[in-house]
């Protein structure tokens, strides 16, 4: 069996730095097919960086990130899209000079996969509500929604998405846990960046967590009872 069949994602010994500082210092984690990922640390451990820089998005990398079978270290972040990965940033990206629709419209096609607008719409009927809204318009909830259904739209198989529970209602929170749920059972493969466990947890087959730019653990669903200990000295939870 290939190493593309059995694993989507493949960081290795990843390292990245933002001019001269050194950030991430040697990442290794793997995502297979259809599965979910959580990467837990305190805030400044390189989560959101580690999504970065598998996007290409930090300055200076290297290491090994395979996106189904294929290098991209050496990409352009454009390139690296074209694979069939969308990157949810923290601070979400809507135009605000653009309505919620025309925000959806916006990108570019990067597989034959992506949701129809009215499939995005029936995922989100908060949207399909908002459609013509301006972006400035939108709360903060309906703005993640927004980011991450434009992702959808593009044809994009593999989901880095940063902190989307972050400063969001409970109500939101479940809706979006109900999203990633659904589409875990439409094969999408997903790496969540969270502090939040009580929201990645149920959502994730496998968690690692990342301490000062390296991966230091890793806990699958059913450990988590038993490793309270651990949890507590990484995350304070």
């Amino acid at each position: 069996m290939s190493v593309a069949s059995t694993e989507y994602l493949r960081v290795a010994g990843l390292h990245a730095f933002y001019g001269e500082s050194h950030v991430l210092h040697g990442i290794d984690f793997d995502v297979r097919p259809g599965e979910c990922v959580s990467l837990l640390g305190r805030n400044g451990a390189g989560r959101s960086t580690t999504l970065r820089a598998i996007m290409g998005l930090t300055g200076r990398r290297t290491g090994s990130v395979m996106v189904n079978g294929r290098e991209t270290i050496g990409m352009p972040p454009h390139r690296i899209a074209r694979l069939g990965v969308g990157y949810c940033p923290e601070e979400r990206g809507i135009y605000a000079s653009l309505n919620c629709e025309e925000n959806l419209l916006l990108p570019p096609r990067v597989g034959s996969a992506g949701l129809s607008l009215d499939e995005i719409y029936e995922m989100f009927p908060n949207l399909a509500e908002r459609r013509f809204s301006q972006g400035t318009r939108l709360s903060g909830g309906e703005q993640q929604m927004l980011a991450m259904a434009r992702i959808l739209r593009s044809g994009a198989q593999l989901l880095l998405l940063d902190e989307i529970s972050e400063g969001l209602a409970p109500v939101i929170v479940q809706r979006l846990a109900e999203v990633i749920k659904r589409l875990k059972g439409m094969e999408y493969t997903i790496v969540l960046v969270e502090q939040n466990l009580r929201f990645a947890a149920p959502l994730s087959d496998r968690m690692f967590i990342i301490e000062n730019g390296q991966v230091v653990t890793q806990l699958a669903q059913h450990q988590l009872s038993q490793r309270r200990s651990l949890l507590q000295e990484y995350l304070g939870v």
